[in-house]
């Protein structure tokens, strides 16, 4: 169920993450990167921070969204 959850909120993060990070990508991409980004972010946020909730984990997901696009933007992307 939480993976579920977090698959839901990744991808309204993911949409989130990628208009604050100024990407262009289509819808997959930005779902990808939010339920990646939601993965990560949820669990940091739940089992590290200890904090529980909707907000929690939407702050989590966003986090880790933008922690996914600045790596891939920093060591995978393309110049």
């Amino acid at each position: 169920m939480v993976v579920i959850y977090l698959i839901i909120v990744g991808a309204a993060a993911g949409f989130l993450a990628t208009r604050l990070m100024k990407i262009e990508a289509d819808i997959v991409t930005t779902m990808a990167i939010g339920i990646g980004g939601a993965l990560i972010g949820g669990v940091l946020i739940r089992f590290v921070l200890q904090v529980a909730g909707f907000f929690g984990g939407f702050v989590g997901a966003v986090l880790g969204a933008l922690l996914l696009i600045w790596v891939w933007q920093t060591y995978f992307a393309k110049k």
